[in-house]
């Protein structure tokens, strides 16, 4: 179980530091800003892609439309075995890591359903016959 508690930095602005059990440091990073909650569609070395759906409204149509958003997060360390194609993780934001990156995985809320185990081995098959 992780670990979240707070730090003064050089420039006097309380950081997060994210630790495990046995408090080591894995990585300081200063969250800001919003949160949110995917389902993991691609996982990388150090990081993983979430996916998840928002409801717009069009006001000249006078109706909704949902649209899909792709956000890119740094894997910390300590949830690499943890996180799996499909999971439901939170992220948080923090500063820019890199020209993609500008969220951090936070925890993994549930495991994939079988709804997301369908989709994934979808993908995983049209991904084959892409190559």
């Amino acid at each position: 179980m992780e670990k979240n508690s707070k730090v003064k930095g050089k420039d006097g602005k309380m950081k997060s530091l994210v630790e495990t059990p046995n408090q080591e440091k894995i990585q300081e990073y200063s969250f800001r800003g919003r949160k949110f909650e995917g389902y993991v569609i691609r996982k990388f070395d150090k990081r993983v892609t979430i996916e998840f759906e928002r409801i717009k409204f069009v006001k000249k149509y006078e109706r909704y439309l949902k649209t899909k958003t792709k956000l890119h997060a740094r894997l910390p360390e300590f949830l690499k075995n943890e996180i799996n194609l499909g999971d439901y993780i939170q992220i948080m934001e923090c500063r820019p890591l890199s020209k993609i990156i500008h969220f951090v995985a936070v925890k993994k809320i549930r495991e994939a359903d079988d709804k997301m185990k369908k989709k994934m081995q979808e993908i995983k098959q049209a991904m084959g016959k892409r190559k």
